[in-house]
């Protein structure tokens, strides 16, 4: 069973890299609400990682609301949560001033920026869609 996609990547921590991946994995549609998620064992033998960053990334997931534990029957993927626009925009106001940062440092413009998130953004709805038909 593949669970997602997760590339190792020297020079960032594995933790970050996996978070990262679950996350992306969520929101692509790979998981969906209700689906159940790994076990710390089966996420750490899968992707072949330590045991213990396997139980912080669960824990870390679980924490931020992706996860939620169900007694019985186990850790699932959560209901994505509902939060108003303003909220949106805050949580990812650190990435966005990141990215914008980058680009500025690489020199490309505002429009080709805009190109490369609308593109990114197009990879990431299409599993969507192919999972809602």
């Amino acid at each position: 069973m593949t669970l997602f996609r997760f590339k190792l990547r020297p020079g960032e921590s594995i933790f970050d890299q996996v978070v990262y991946a679950a996350k992306k994995a969520f929101i692509s549609g790979e998981f969906r609400a209700g689906q159940p998620f790994p076990s710390v064992r089966a996420l750490a033998a899968e992707l072949k990682i330590h045991p213990n960053t396997a139980h912080k990334v669960i824990q870390h997931l679980i924490q931020e609301r992706w996860l939620e534990v169900r007694p019985g029957i186990g850790t699932l993927v959560a209901e994505p949560p509902t939060a108003r626009a303003g909220d949106k925009q805050r949580l990812l106001q650190r990435e966005v001033e990141q990215l914008v940062v980058e680009a500025k440092r690489v020199g490309l413009e505002l429009d080709d920026l805009v190109q490369a998130i609308e593109s990114q953004w197009s990879k990431l709805e299409r599993p969507l869609e192919v999972s809602r038909r």
